[in-house]
């Protein structure tokens, strides 16, 4: 899509700070972020959401791609993954895309 942000990251039209890339994903750092770590794992293929009939080789490849974040950025005390669907639900950028944050403790609130 012509003028979806995500997809504009994902083929490097925008830039960002990329933490992690491979032929199907894309994870950059949140340009306001809700914790000291907060990445964003996107599919550089668009979907609108995860119930977009995203195929299970990108959602694996995303789970893959949270890990890696994960490992990378030292959250080896935990972390939290989020996945907004639909603007009712906080979704503001219509491109499926999961929140890694983590860098303290979350505490068990939603967010």
């Amino acid at each position: 899509m012509s003028d979806c942000i995500f997809c504009k990251i994902a083929n490097h039209e925008i830039p960002s700070t990329v933490v992690y890339e491979d032929e199907l994903v894309i994870a950059f750092d949140d340009l306001n972020p809700q914790a000291p770590v907060h990445t964003l794992v996107v599919p550089k293929q668009h979907f609108e959401n995860i119930v977009d009939g995203v195929p299970g080789a990108v959602l694996e490849a995303m789970t893959h791609a949270i890990a890696e974040v994960a490992r990378i950025k030292g959250l080896d005390e935990g972390f939290r993954v989020i996945a907004n669907t639909g603007a009712a639900a906080g979704q503001t950028v219509m491109h499926l895309h999961m929140h890694v944050l983590g860098g303290k403790d979350l505490g068990e609130g939603l967010v």
